[in-house]
């Protein structure tokens, strides 16, 4: 008997505090619906980005980052308790204002740059007015409005407890205080709980920063957020301070001399004029590419065929997009870490195809219908070495021949024409650079392209034996079929222009160069459609199709391949007519038509690929690269086989730290002008 009554005592006094802590659970949920509120709903935003962007099961099952989020978002809210009740909620509505933003930011940026938004672009928030079109035509989705549903909540909360009277009661200064002791202190432990479980590998990719994808993963989007901002304006701090440390790695990575290696093509374009066209998103899977018979890029296709075409060539761009290409084309460098070196470095010492065939007895110079300062241009190509820009004031620009941001490419070309003969007869050789413009996101002008339907056209006979001709949509009123229609124009601008050089003379002692900028950044699913178009009820087939071609975000990456042709006027036929298909990067270009022109940059981060050739590597900005064997993901820690032979550890090891390595180099060189003194 006195055992059970033993029992039924313990019994009772564990009822009794559990009920005692869920009175004082519900009696805090009560008296703290603010500021659980803020946090809740700053959580969900910053969980819905992490699944909207990152699709693998190691993201969708990661705990760390929620530890992290919350770290951030109570010790910011510990200090509304500061706050009388009646001013509190506006400290909570500007702190969501403030978070909600910078999903809703980083939802957008994602979606056409596939990586998170930086505070180092808010240096070219200046261009967005230029651009605002595409943005809000090609980039924003319904996706990126969600994460005002949470937001919506706080207002609501706010008004509930308003009509509670929650507003009117009276805290002493002193009850305020401890309030925001113990949300700090509860804070501070979720943040040592996150340190604690940090490893060796996520301390250094936190503070290299590069691989963003990894950070947001592993850190949440508000540690990765505030941790951008530090390292935004460290470069400004390291140029001050780590000037000795960078000197000292540039030195270290270029202590071996390189030897300078000949070939087959060594010097065959010396003396030569040049014309390099830099084609504005430009992708090569438009080439080849047909639409009832009638191709998307007759006249690239046709250049491909004549001359020396490079079928795995890969821009390297980053935040900077068109700038970040042409860095990268006529310097050999990558694109900064941090905002972009047209705006930020313009004024660093360049080593650049312009200046070394400037020594060479070349008349530089640029061409573009687009404002001089877009990019700062007019500034970064003086310090490029050319030595004329002409830009939007030199082109007659007017409603009826402006497509999209300016003017067409037709009159583009049409009226650089003239500027060019006027070079031609007053220089022995000239190297000229013109940028397209007409085929820029949003590719929205479809009825300024021309006629060029993306449909499917077919010729069926009926029962009765008569004939009938039906039409599916197919790729019409899609993004991904409007730029086919883009590209279509901008091929027959491109194909004008040949033919009227020809005509003029122009191509006979020339060499003509042609690159696309970047790819176009267009939605995945357009893509499955073109690869899984069901025209019978004109959908897209179903996985369980046996026709179905899956398109994941491997072949994505992959299929942003762009264009790199070397075109003469006699290459047909000749050992410059052929295709290369070792892969390449935008980096390798100065290296390899260097060689061909007999001018040489010891500084260069890329290769001539026809004395690397299978043995190269194009390493990409957020630290991925891809070889003839794979592409690998740095950020996923995964790799694509592009090939049957075996891909061992070692060899992922060697690629990833030379990677690294490179990247660094090539930042430190622009950001501390280590060029300047080099020798």
């Amino acid at each position: 008997m006195k055992k059970k009554i033993i029992k039924i005592k313990d019994k009772l006094i564990k009822e009794i505090k559990r009920a005692k802590k869920e009175h004082l659970m519900r009696k805090y949920i009560k008296e703290n619906k603010l500021f659980l509120t803020f946090v809740l709903t700053c959580l969900i935003n910053s969980t819905m980005i992490r699944f909207f962007t990152i699709h693998t099961l190691e993201n969708y099952l990661s705990i760390k980052p929620l530890i992290g989020d919350s770290a951030i978002l109570i010790l910011a809210g510990s200090f509304g308790y500061l706050f009388k009740p009646k001013n509190r909620f506006k400290y909570y509505l500007g702190l969501e204002i403030f978070f909600t933003a910078i999903c809703m930011i980083n939802s957008v940026y994602y979606t056409f740059y596939t990586s998170f938004a930086s505070l180092s672009m808010l240096s070219l928030t200046q261009y967005l007015g230029d651009v605002g079109d595409a943005v809000v035509q090609n980039v924003i989705q319904l996706k990126d409005l969600l994460y005002l549903i949470p937001f919506g909540f706080l207002i609501f909360m706010n008004i509930k407890l308003k009509k509670r009277g929650y507003y009117k009661k009276v805290e002493l200064k002193q009850e305020r205080k401890k309030k925001t002791i113990k949300a700090l202190t509860t804070g501070a432990v979720f943040a040592l709980v996150f340190i604690i479980t940090m490893n060796s590998l996520d301390v250094t990719r936190f503070a290299k920063q590069w691989n963003r994808e990894y950070i947001v993963m592993r850190f949440g989007i508000y540690i990765y957020q505030f941790n951008d901002a530090v390292t935004s304006v460290k470069p400004k701090i390291n140029s001050m301070f780590g000037y000795d440390k960078a000197n000292r790695s540039f030195k270290e990575y270029f202590k071996d001399e390189k030897e300078v290696q000949t070939n087959e093509y060594t010097n065959i374009f010396e003396g030569k004029n040049v014309i390099v066209i830099h084609g504005e998103s430009m992708q090569t899977n438009a080439m080849n590419r047909s639409f009832n018979g009638q191709e998307v890029t007759p006249t690239l296709n046709k250049l491909a065929s004549e001359g020396m075409f490079f079928s795995n060539f890969y821009s390297q761009v980053s935040v900077g997009t068109s700038s970040d290409a042409e860095l990268t084309n006529t310097t050999s460098l990558m694109p900064t870490q941090s905002g972009t070196a047209f705006v930020s470095y313009f004024n660093r010492t360049y080593i650049s195809t312009p200046k070394l065939l400037k020594e060479k007895g070349y008349y530089t110079f640029s061409m573009h219908g687009n404002a001089a300062d877009f990019w700062n241009r007019r500034a970064m190509h003086e310090s490029l070495g050319y030595d004329k820009f002409y830009s939007k004031k030199d082109y007659d620009v007017n409603t009826e021949n402006t497509i999209g941001l300016g003017i067409s490419d037709k009159a583009f070309f049409s009226q650089s024409i003239p500027k060019l003969e006027k070079i031609n007869e007053k220089h022995k050789n000239w190297y000229g650079l013109f940028i397209m413009l007409s085929n820029h996101t949003p590719f929205s002008d479809t009825e300024k392209y021309g006629e060029f339907p993306v449909d499917i056209k077919e010729t069926v006979t009926k029962e009765d034996g008569s004939v009938e001709e039906v039409t599916y949509p197919y790729m019409e009123g899609t993004k991904l079929g409007n730029y086919f229609k883009s590209v279509h124009y901008a091929d027959s601008a491109l194909g004008d222009f040949m033919n009227e050089l020809d005509e003029k003379g122009l191509l006979d002692n020339t060499v003509v160069i042609i690159y696309g900028d970047h790819d176009a950044r267009l939605p995945k699913a357009d893509y499955n459609r073109l690869n899984n178009y069901d025209k019978e009820n004109d959908s897209v087939l179903s996985k369980d199709d046996p026709n179905y071609k899956e398109y994941d975000s491997y072949q994505y990456e992959l299929g942003r391949k762009v264009p790199f042709i070397i075109w003469t006027k006699d290459s047909k036929g000749t050992n410059l007519n052929r295709e290369v298909k070792n892969v390449m990067g935008m980096y390798d270009v100065m290296p390899t038509i260097g060689n061909m022109f007999g001018y040489y940059n010891k500084y260069a981060l890329g290769h001539d690929i026809f004395n690397i050739n299978e043995n190269n590597i194009v390493v990409f900005p957020n630290g991925n690269w891809v070889t003839n064997k794979m592409y690998y993901n740095s950020q996923k820690e995964e790799y694509l086989s592009l090939t049957d032979e075996a891909i061992t550890q070692d060899e992922i090891e060697k690629n990833e730290e030379y990677s690294e390595k490179l990247l660094n180099v090539s930042n430190n060189m622009i950001v501390f002008d280590l060029l300047k003194n080099a020798k």
